[in-house]
C-alpha cells in the first residue's frame, strides 16, 4: 500500500461544472469527519462535496459518499481511482459547483474519476519500511570487517573503548541475514543487544 503526505489540489472544469480536487493524508476517522466538516465550510455555497477514503489501521476500512449526486457515480469513481493507485490513509473529497448543464450518469462518473485521477498526480507516494534499532559490539577487527561487507547496515553511532560499540540499524528483513553473515565472516566475538523496532516513510517511484 502507498501512502501521502500533506494536502493536495486540483481543480477542472467540464461543462461550465468546477470541480475542486482535495487529497489529505487522514490516519482516524475522526480526522475525515474534521476535514469534510472544514471543506464544507470553505465551499459552502457549493452543490456537493463528493468524497471517498481509506484506511488501514488498526483494520481496513474505506467509504463513498455521492452526496447527492446519482448513486455510484461520484464517490464510487473517486475510491476505485484510491483502490487502482492503491493509495491507503487518505481522503479525497471532490467538491462540485453545478455550471448548469446536466452531465448524465457516464458524464458525471468520468468527471469524479478525471478530478480524482488528476489530483493524485500532484501527490508523491511513501510507504511504510520497519526497520531494526540495536547495538553491536566488536572487538577492532570485527568492526572493520562488519564496516567494509555489512552495506546494509547504517551506523548512527559509534563509542571506540575497549571495544568498538555501534549504535545501528537497518531493515527489518536484513537484520535476519546478521547472525548469518556473522558466520559467514567468523566474527564470533561481535555481541546483539538493546534490539527494538521502528517504521519509518520513504518515497517511491510511480
Amino acid at each position: 500500500m502507498k501512502l501521502i503526505q500533506g494536502h493536495f489540489e486540483n481543480t477542472i472544469v467540464i461543462q461550465k461544472s468546477r470541480f475542486i480536487a482535495d487529497l489529505f493524508r487522514v490516519n482516524t476517522s475522526e480526522e475525515v469527519n474534521q476535514i469534510l466538516a472544514e471543506i464544507q465550510k470553505k465551499y459552502y455555497d457549493a452543490t456537493h462535496h463528493c468524497y471517498a477514503y481509506r484506511l488501514n489501521d488498526p483494520v481496513e476500512i474505506q467509504k463513498a459518499n455521492d452526496d447527492g449526486e446519482p448513486a455510484k457515480t461520484a464517490g464510487a469513481p473517486i475510491l476505485d481511482v484510491l483502490e487502482k493507485q492503491e493509495v491507503t490513509n487518505v481522503l479525497l473529497v471532490v467538491t462540485r459547483y453545478f455550471g448548469g448543464t446536466l452531465l448524465g450518469a457516464s458524464g458525471l462518473i468520468r468527471a469524479y474519476r478525471s478530478s480524482a485521477t488528476e489530483v493524485l498526480k500532484q501527490a508523491t507516494f511513501f510507504q511504510t519500511q520497519k526497520r531494526a534499532c540495536f547495538r553491536l559490539i566488536a572487538s577492532y577487527s570485527s568492526y572493520s570487517t562488519i564496516q567494509k561487507k555489512f552495506n546494509y547496515l547504517t551506523i548512527e553511532k559509534t563509542s571506540f573503548m575497549e571495544n568498538v560499540i555501534m549504535e545501528v540499524h537497518c531493515a527489518l528483513l536484513d537484520y535476519f541475514k546478521i547472525e548469518k553473515d556473522l558466520a559467514q565472516w567468523k566474527l564470533a566475538d561481535v555481541v546483539i543487544e538493546s534490539y527494538k523496532e521502528f517504521s519509518i516513510e520513504i518515497s517511491i517511484d510511480t
